[in-house]
């Protein structure tokens, strides 16, 4: 079974406010964009209008990896709040 199929079985239960945020003063200094590198669940990308950077929480495996990534402190993760998150099926 491929990565990309475990992931499709996964449950996931979505806050309406996100777990991940970011510093967009630090953000805007960043050349590098490792977030979007290395995130598993693709869920970073730039904004080509505004410049900043966005994710889309609600597909987040709850790794940890876009926080040490972030050489420039700029992202703020907490695991999401009780009941809510990812609920792994698979491995």
């Amino acid at each position: 079974m491929k990565v990309e199929e475990k992931i499709a079985l996964n449950a996931m239960k979505n806050d309406k406010k996100s777990h991940i945020l970011f510093d967009q003063s630090k953000c805007s200094g960043c050349r590098e964009r490792m977030c979007i590198a290395v995130c598993p669940a693709h869920l970073y990308s730039l904004n080509e209008e505004t410049g900043e950077m966005v994710v889309e929480y609600a597909g987040c495996l709850e790794c940890g990896t876009c926080l040490i990534a972030c050489t420039y402190g700029s992202i703020t993760w907490e695991y999401p709040d009780g009941e809510y998150g990812v609920q792994y099926r698979y491995g």
